[in-house]
């Protein structure tokens, strides 16, 4: 127990480390912007890559990125019915549904990291493939249809392009031909992937903004996407018999907090941008409570 909550701890103290920075206005968004693209540019497919190349596969990673995807289908087929009934402004009706659908597994990430070390990051990887893919494809669909804009065009090539997903890939490739790293590889892969946890807890403390509105619509998507999320997540994996480390991370995966996409894609489609800030900022400061507990007692 002194382990696991010594590794945890200092993550919440640079959460809110993050957010002090920012009320003191020694950072701003735009920092957590530059942050989180050295994140996903240099020290995440460093990882993702180590990850893939040492860690032992089995059929049951096959199965991560059909969950994912199942998991938001689901969700989507009880959302958008129940947002219906909301009366819901167009704009806000879209952010309610993207904010139920998008899994925040970059939020989850450090913890997992300080759990599980290069295996929780290689199931991390392999599950948000499925999770990735449905963002840029369908849930952005449904962002762009209820939004501003008329043309409707899917970024399949900013999917293709994903750096985490192309260091993923090719550590898998050298498993399976069976090529061994280099130690002074290794010693590389390790020291730019080191800052990966500090960077992405920073940048979401700075931009996390405790704000409440619409509170039973929040109250609504959090259910919808973190209740129900980690109930689909224990059916999975009971169906699929997964047990152990995977098992623990895929019901956490599933009901992991809204994901902070749902912020972008208001931003760029003309939703309601204050009632997807509200819903990402706040499922964040519940994610800093149950995201810790469910790794320890699961």
């Amino acid at each position: 127990m002194d382990s696991f909550w010594s590794k945890v701890i200092p993550i919440i103290i640079i959460f809110f480390l993050g957010y002090f920075l920012k009320k003191i206005r020694l950072f701003c968004s735009n920092t957590a912007d530059t942050l989180l693209k050295l994140t996903f540019y240099v020290t995440l497919p460093a990882l993702t890559f180590l990850s893939g190349s040492t860690t032992e596969l089995t059929l049951k990673f096959f199965y991560l990125p059909i969950i994912a995807i199942a998991v938001m289908l689901i969700i989507f087929t009880l959302s958008y019915p129940i947002s219906k009934k909301f009366n819901l402004s167009k704009a806000t009706q879209g952010t309610f549904l993207v904010g139920t659908l998008i899994m925040n597994t970059g939020f989850t990430l450090p913890f997992v990291l300080a759990a599980y070390g290069n295996q929780g990051l290689a199931i991390y990887t392999i599950f948000d493939f499925g999770n990735t893919l449905m963002i840029f494809t369908f849930v952005y669909y449904i962002a762009i249809k209820f939004g501003k804009n008329e043309k409707i065009k899917i970024p399949i090539k900013k999917f293709i392009l994903l750096p985490p997903i192309w260091g993923l890939i090719l550590g898998i490739s050298f498993n399976l031909l069976k090529f061994e790293l280099h130690s002074t590889t290794i010693n590389f892969l390790e020291i730019v992937g080191k800052p990966t946890i500090f960077l992405v807890i920073l940048s979401l403390g700075i931009y996390f903004s405790p704000k409440i509105t619409n509170l039973g619509k929040m109250l609504t998507v959090f259910s919808l996407r973190i209740g129900l999320g980690l109930l689909l997540g224990l059916l999975a994996v009971n169906i699929f018999n997964i047990d152990g480390i995977m098992r623990t991370l895929v019901i956490l995966f599933c009901g992991a907090p809204v994901g902070y996409n749902t912020l972008i894609f208001a931003s760029l489609e003309g939703l309601d941008k204050e009632f997807a800030a509200s819903l990402v900022s706040i499922s964040l400061l519940l994610g800093i409570i149950y995201v810790p507990i469910i790794i320890y007692f699961l």
